[in-house]
């Protein structure tokens, strides 16, 4: 098997006492685009400036094409860097600022020319070349500051949180569109963001950070599908969770306010009357008994939100509260609070945290 483009290995770093990246690994693939995921203040970011160079790492080394790049400094690193603020130069037209990387390392004046030209086209602002920052929107100044990084086409692109100043309507067109150059210009991509829904929605592979560490890598279907941890669970996507009660570990058996589930598989490590944490997700779950749904469990509703085509349904189970979306029927009216209700669900879709 050929060696990744990327390896970062057991690397830490620490400020003083405080350590803020602890034994992180990750191995990227050629032309991959790679989300770190998490809430502020997981070591995200210092992760990537340190494959960035613009930290060192206090153990550990990072690997770029079988090249130990640990110590090197940043600009003999052949990576680009895009970040949460737009970092333009103000004096300096949209062209000017695409070819300024250009200009630094000496490239003669109609290639720069050239190079800016197909920069522009890539994204879609050729119109834009004699502008200043200043008459610019946000998303076109944070286009130009991806064309300016891909510009003298680094072997790695790095975005810390590239779109987290921007409205929302404008971050899903403008991660779309980053996405979609990543893919033409085949550039291996590491995309730094606290938002779940990014990183599902662009990302070949995520990490989800916490503490310092890699709670977990995988495809976005693996991460929010099946979570390896509870934080990984509860941070990636909306979360129902439920207490049970183990009656046969070897069976795979719990009691759930009285009513008794059958698992997919052993409980291995657990024995009988040990509470577990057990979470489904909303789209997992219907109101009513359904057609393989082969679990249920009894309770009253709680909350009913009309949200146009989707009811928002909260069931009162025991001491927990489940929340699942069902579809707006005109010929049949929601339930209302204080009815006795039944949720089915696939015991194959219930999720055991660790």
């Amino acid at each position: 098997m050929a060696d990744p483009f990327l390896s970062i290995q057991h690397v830490r770093k620490s400020f003083g006492a405080t350590t803020v990246v602890e034994d992180f690994n990750l191995d990227v693939e050629s032309g991959e685009f790679v989300s770190f995921l998490g809430p502020s203040g997981c070591g995200k970011t210092t992760v990537l400036r340190m494959v960035a160079g613009f930290e060192e790492p206090s153990a550990g080394k990072i690997v770029v094409s079988g090249k130990d790049i640990t110590r090197l400094k940043p600009n003999q690193r052949n990576v680009g860097m895009v970040f949460q603020a737009y970092a333009l130069f103000p004096n300096l037209t949209v062209a000017q600022n695409i070819g300024f990387g250009l200009k630094v390392v000496g490239m003669p004046r109609a290639d720069i020319d050239a190079r800016v030209a197909e920069m522009l086209g890539i994204i879609k602002l050729p119109q834009m070349a004699d502008r200043y920052p200043y008459q610019l929107s946000g998303g076109q100044q944070q286009r130009i500051a991806l064309a300016r990084a891909i510009a003298p086409k680094p072997k790695l692109l790095l975005l810390d949180e590239p779109l987290s100043a921007l409205d929302a309507k404008v971050r899903v067109s403008l991660r779309e569109e980053i996405r979609s150059i990543q893919k033409k210009l085949g550039i291996t991509t590491i995309f730094v963001t606290h938002d779940q829904e990014e990183a599902l929605s662009i990302s070949d592979r995520i990490a989800v950070m916490y503490g310092g560490k890699a709670e977990q890598v995988g495809t976005p279907f693996e991460i929010y599908n099946r979570p390896a941890t509870k934080f990984v669970a509860n941070f990636v996507g909306t979360l129902n969770v439920l207490e049970g009660t183990v009656t046969d570990p070897a069976a795979g058996t719990v009691r759930v306010n009285s009513e008794q589930i059958s698992l997919q598989g052993k409980l291995n490590g657990s024995k009988s009357g040990d509470t577990l944490s057990l979470a489904l997700r909303p789209e997992a779950i219907s109101l009513g008994r359904q057609p393989g749904r082969d679990s249920s469990l009894s309770g009253e509703i709680s909350e009913v939100h009309f949200l146009g085509s989707v009811i928002r349904v909260r069931v009162g189970i025991g001491g927990s509260t489940v929340s699942l979306d069902t579809f707006n029927s005109p010929a049949t009216p929601p339930p209302a609070v204080g009815e006795k209700a039944e949720i089915s669900f696939s015991s194959s879709d219930m999720l055991v945290l660790h």
